[in-house]
């Protein structure tokens, strides 16, 4: 699985003055949602502890389409769309629960980097579970480029 679904309600934080979404907000769900994929490929938050290599947003593409109101519950879709060797690209559908609308495409850039901010390749226990969740020889053709 490379892919996942996310709920979260609109509270009234999220919102400006006209109960409309801010549009900083949308990236806190994006970022939810990219640990729960993570997560659910077994790499967890934490997980630099042990293998220390980190994923600093490095670049953000959003396209907004329509407004997210206060109380609204959302679906936020993330789906892992590319791995080089030292960045990962996540790409981000928000849609409206109650009526499937698409409110927000997205997409982000992270670099893998070391404790210290230097950009490093992505360790091999952090790819082989991407690999592992992905069956394919996609990855390792990406990887070798």
């Amino acid at each position: 699985m490379r892919d996942s679904e996310t709920r979260v309600r609109v509270i009234y934080a999220d919102t400006d003055a006209m109960g409309i979404v801010y549009h900083g907000g949308y990236i806190r769900w994006f970022e939810t949602g990219r640990t729960e994929l993570m997560r659910s490929l077994g790499i967890s938050p934490s997980a630099a502890v042990d293998d220390p290599c980190y994923f600093p947003l490095t670049k953000l593409n959003c396209h907004y389409l329509a407004p997210a109101r206060y109380d609204d519950e959302l679906i936020v879709q993330t789906e892992l769309f590319e791995v080089r060797r030292a960045s990962i690209m996540f790409r981000y559908t928000v849609l409206n629960a109650a009526d499937d609308q698409v409110l927000v495409r997205a997409s982000t850039l992270h670099a893998c980097t070391d404790s210290r901010g230097l950009i490093i390749r992505i360790p091999p226990a952090v790819l082989s579970k991407i690999e592992r969740a992905e069956g394919d020889a996609t990855w390792q053709r990406e990887r070798q480029k």
